[in-house]
């Protein structure tokens, strides 16, 4: 079951993983997914057509014809009420952290043998957090749970990206010890110490990261032709399907703005505009701002390119606005496309999408990135197939 499902990273990195590699067969299904994005669950319904997909808010939906029989539930309800233990306010009874609390009850209605939570990297500073563990202690709703979490860089998973994430892998006592984070596959460093994943204290031969060169590469193939998407639509008017090659589609940027990528070197950002003027429309331009020059410190991404040979940067629902962050072409003088930024979530090309750009956007930036969920798809099939038989397939609702 993928709760606040979105365009489906989670369920599709769990439907991608193969224990036997290329080739072999699938041992994951989705049956089940809810939310409340009217566009983003078409997209989730294109690719996973055999599951119940349920256009609602959580707190309507029905969990009790899912108890105990299912196997995991994945999902990372949003923190809407979000604040460091620091700050005022932000209580798990806080009404806005209400998602959470319907999470925790679907969770503890189901009684999946596994949950996984992804969310953002300040995640365990949270009053989210707290009630979380508060509820895996004796008498609470997930007593019958044991957490584990941690920190993880997508980019640790063969991920093109640099993607901090809290994860936290909920195992049900039944199963025994607690299911583990997934070991890394990939490192900044192509050999690097790796005790802390290993059953022995040894080093563990990794490969290195993979930069965007490869996402680079396949994009390079296709021509931007277009700055809209097709005339497509289902029959309840929500634009689509689009095959993920199709979101290979440009802007029209304004004068200023080419002006100012033209200036920015490989690698380079907003402080490379500095001392910069461009002749627009008849008369000189200054190509940076008051503010930009104001600030040396704070960010370094903001019109910055993308760097060949590293990981892309985080890749957020506005990765189409190259004054958002560090998101224009590491060559070209032009932001990333949506097709590119799907590429370096994982998706693949044939993956379908419904929306309107901005929506399909959103759908990218807020994705789990695919790599990452099939790692953790990884580790839990390990442990649930020791219960499973060779023949039987494992179904995720």
């Amino acid at each position: 079951m993928d709760l606040f499902a979105g365009c489906g990273g989670f369920s599709e990195g769990f439907r991608s993983y193969t224990p036997g590699g290329v080739g072999s067969r699938t041992v994951f299904e989705t049956i089940a997914a809810v939310d409340f994005d009217r566009a983003a669950l078409a997209t989730f319904q294109a690719n996973h057509p055999s599951a119940d997909v349920m256009n609602l808010d959580i707190e309507e939906f029905d969990p009790d014809p899912f108890a105990n029989s299912v196997d995991v539930i994945t999902g990372g309800p949003p923190c809407q009420g979000f604040s460091g233990l620091n700050n005022k306010g932000g209580r798990w009874d806080d009404p806005r952290n209400s998602l959470w609390r319907q999470y925790v009850r679907v969770v503890s209605t189901v009684q999946p043998k596994v949950f996984v939570i992804e969310n953002v990297d300040r995640f365990k500073k949270s009053h989210e957090y707290e009630g979380l563990l508060e509820s895996v202690k004796p008498g609470g709703p997930l007593s019958d749970y044991t957490l584990v979490e941690g920190l993880l860089n997508a980019a640790d998973y063969g991920v093109p990206q640099a993607r901090k994430r809290t994860i936290v892998i909920g195992t049900h006592r039944a199963l025994g010890a607690s299911i583990p984070l997934p070991p890394p596959t990939h490192s900044r460093n192509a050999l690097q110490q790796a005790s802390d994943f290993l059953p022995f204290d040894g080093r563990a031969m990794l490969q290195p990261w993979v930069p965007v060169d490869e996402v680079f590469d396949r994009s390079d193939r296709l021509s931007i032709k277009e700055t809209v998407l097709p005339e497509r639509s289902r029959p309840d008017g929500i634009p689509g399907p689009f095959l993920t090659t199709e979101l290979h589609i440009g802007r029209v940027p304004q004068a200023l703005s080419l002006a100012r990528y033209a200036v920015i070197p490989p690698g380079g950002n907003r402080k490379d505009l500095r001392g910069k003027w461009a002749l627009i429309d008849g008369r000189e331009v200054y190509l940076s701002t008051a503010s930009w020059d104001g600030h040396n410190s704070g960010s370094g991404d903001v019109m910055g390119r993308l760097k060949l040979g590293h990981p892309s940067v985080t890749v957020r629902t506005e990765f189409f606005k190259p004054e958002k962050g560090r998101y224009l072409h590491p060559v070209e003088h032009r932001p990333i496309t949506h097709y590119e930024a799907a590429l370096i979530q994982g998706f693949p090309e044939g993956y379908l999408w419904h929306g309107t750009k901005i929506e399909i956007a959103k759908q990218i930036g807020n994705a789990v990135p695919v790599g990452l969920a099939q790692a953790l798809a990884g580790v839990i099939h390990d442990r649930l197939e020791l219960g499973t038989s060779a023949n039987e397939r494992t179904v995720v609702r």
